[in-house]
């Protein structure tokens, strides 16, 4: 009984860090709208600056002097990313802003390993709280217990700045609708900046407590903002009590699941995400979010089908696609064909995307099952090349139809992260079903037969298969199917009226497009002759949605640009530089302030804007010769 209870000690010590993260980005997101995927980059850099003072300042008042002013710092960075870069992009479509912090967290990765180096850095253990104290012979560390009354002291310090405070008044006007506090003459620019300030303070402070009990390593913020996310999530946004509720309840599942649930301990608190979204779909204590902005994939500029000579364009430019094995050698083969098949990955995720409004943040769940489809049929089964590639995305498939039943019933942000749950939960199956999956090892040996195993016939058929796909998606887009799609996007209470089943509509659109990413996983298996659980993880979702948010999510071609940019750059900058993602992250928040729209988005606004211009007259044109 002393081990369980030193293991609920445990947790509730976890909370308290876990806590002071969620509640940061909790208050953010409730605000200003930003799912802030850099928080977890704030975190990070709070341990590294809490390390770097806690070892430069001596004695008690210089360690927590040093935690002190490691936040505070910290949230000095923030406000400046939030005057030079977020203020700029407030407007933007949310996905956008998650795109810019994207990019802010490629730049940190890279900056804290230029600044501390790659190696883990080992901190002080905090003066006063050195010892454990003795619990019926189980040790309790004595500065867990210091972490966990902070954890209600924060709680209470927050509930008295947002109750009883006008700045936390006005914080939680916001909250509910801040497009009525900006009419009451509120000047939100520094609202704004002010709630992120506090909110990176407290993500910054989150990381800069852990140094005394966990290494200090650059791969620090992607591991927190998962558990961040599942638990602003499970609370519900905006919500600081939701927040301390949530991160207890993931804390305590992740100090027990191991003991109890051995087997499903890592998809135990997504399972729990899942349920709840599903029964609460705003979250414990989270309420139903007035529609602040439009759909995301809500189109300014009307789409239209190709006309003749952009057909041909299109032909003329997959004809000299087609031409790269007669000047390319193995390695830019290889290349080109990588970049075809994440076309294949982006359209998908950008039919569900653009034309269905539904922003998934766990697209690769789809494309790794179509990839463990072709590893099962062609070493378990040994079927030939062509039935894999045929009958292996259809495990995508099978994903799509159970998860997209219930993904669909909510929508927003709650949307996003329930495709997130779903597919951690797929990854850690993946990766805890040894006896299938072959766990981290993967599943090796998925070779091409011979008439696709040379780079030029491979690229052939990844080419081939590409403008199949691409063109498929195009032709449901113009479909009947298609416009009763984009019909729900943009008002789904017009549609229903009118007789659109809006949930079977949608749900369908979710299966053509975990299909079709299905398809893309098939083809990456064959590629790289092996499949392992990476195939299905964050970080290959979030490569979608760069791709499809640097094309251009207003556009119909936008994937297929975005694609073949960002994966060419990425593979050409990681074999240029060391600081390959310092590059890359720096590219990504320029096309952000730049183009907002995305590449190809803005070049349509352009040429949408020049045909939309009235044509002079000629009298209005000789007076302006004369004028001149």
């Amino acid at each position: 009984m002393a081990f369980y209870i030193v293991q609920f000690l445990t947790g509730l010590a976890s909370a308290a860090s876990l806590f002071l993260v969620a509640s940061g980005l909790s208050i953010i997101f409730g605000v200003t709208r930003i799912v802030n995927f850099a928080h977890g980059a704030f975190y990070m850099l709070g341990a590294y600056v809490a390390f770097t003072l806690t070892e430069q300042w001596s004695g008690a008042l210089g360690f927590w002097g040093g935690i002190v002013a490691a936040a505070l710092v910290v949230a000095a960075v923030g406000v400046i990313v939030e005057i030079l870069l977020l203020r700029r992009i407030y407007h933007a479509p949310e996905l956008f802003q998650l795109l810019a912090t994207f990019g802010l967290t490629l730049m940190v990765e890279d900056l804290v390993v230029l600044i501390w180096g790659p190696d883990d850095l080992l901190g002080r253990r905090a003066p006063g709280f050195k010892g454990a104290v003795d619990f019926f012979g189980q040790n309790i560390p004595s500065y867990d217990l210091f972490l966990i009354v902070l954890g209600p002291v924060v709680l209470g310090a927050l509930w008295l700045l947002f109750q009883r405070t006008r700045w936390g008044i006005l914080v939680r006007a916001a909250t509910q609708d801040r497009d009525m506090v900006a009419a009451l003459g509120v000047n939100q620019k520094w609202l704004f900046t002010s709630v992120f300030a506090v909110g990176v303070f407290l993500a910054a402070l989150g990381g800069a407590l852990q140094i005394p009990r966990d290494a200090v390593h650059h791969a620090m913020d992607l591991r927190i903002i998962v558990e961040v996310f599942v638990v602003v999530v499970i609370g519900g946004l905006g919500s600081i009590l939701g927040a301390f509720v949530a991160a207890v309840l993931v804390s305590e599942l992740n100090a027990f699941g191991i003991l109890i649930f051995p087997t499903i301990s890592l998809i135990l608190v997504f399972l729990v995400m899942a349920v709840v979204l599903v029964v609460r779909p705003w979250g414990l204590f989270g309420k139903k979010e007035a529609p602040v902005r439009r759909t995301p994939g809500l189109t300014v500029i009307p789409w239209r089908a190709l006309t003749s000579l952009e057909r041909l364009a299109a032909l003329g430019a997959l004809a000299l696609a087609a031409m790269l094995p007669f000047v390319g050698g193995n390695y830019a083969l290889t290349v080109g064909a990588e970049i075809a098949i994440f076309v294949i990955f982006a359209a998908s995720l950008h039919f569900l995307m653009a034309v269905g409004g539904l922003a998934s943040f766990g697209h690769a769940a789809y494309f790794g099952l179509g990839a463990y489809g072709v590893a099962f049929l062609a070493k378990l089964a040994g079927l030939p090349m062509i039935a894999c590639l045929l009958l292996g995305p259809l495990l995508g498939t099978l994903g799509a139809l159970v998860f997209g039943a219930f993904a669909v019933q909510l929508s927003g942000v709650y949307f996003a992260m329930l495709t997130l749950a779903f597919a951690q939960i797929v990854w850690s199956i993946a990766f805890q079903w040894v006896a299938v999956t072959g766990g981290d090892n993967g599943i090796l040996g998925v070779w091409p037969e011979k008439w696709a195993a040379s780079p030029s016939h491979f690229y052939w058929l990844s080419l081939g298969v590409t403008a199949l796909v691409v063109s498929v998606l195009r032709l449901i887009t113009f479909s009947p199917f298609g416009y009763a799609l984009r019909a729900m996007r943009d008002s789904p209470l017009r549609s229903e009226a009118i007789g659109i089943n809006g949930k079977l509509i949608q749900w369908t659109a979710f299966v053509v497009a975990g299909t079709t990413a299905g398809i893309g996983g098939a083809l990456f298996a064959y590629l790289k002759g092996s499949v392992f659980p990476d195939n299905m993880g964050i970080s290959l979702s979030v490569d979608a949605l760069v791709m499809v948010l640097l094309g251009g999510v207003e556009t119909v071609a936008g994937p297929i640009f975005g694609a073949i940019v960002y994966k060419a750059l990425n593979i050409w900058l990681v074999s240029q530089t060391d600081l390959s993602k310092l590059v890359l992250g720096i590219f990504i928040v320029l096309i952000v302030v730049v183009f907002p729209k995305g590449i190809v988005g803005m070049f349509e606004s352009i040429t949408y804007r020049r045909r939309a211009a009235p044509p002079k007259s000629p009298v209005l044109a000789a007076k302006m010769e004369g004028a001149q």
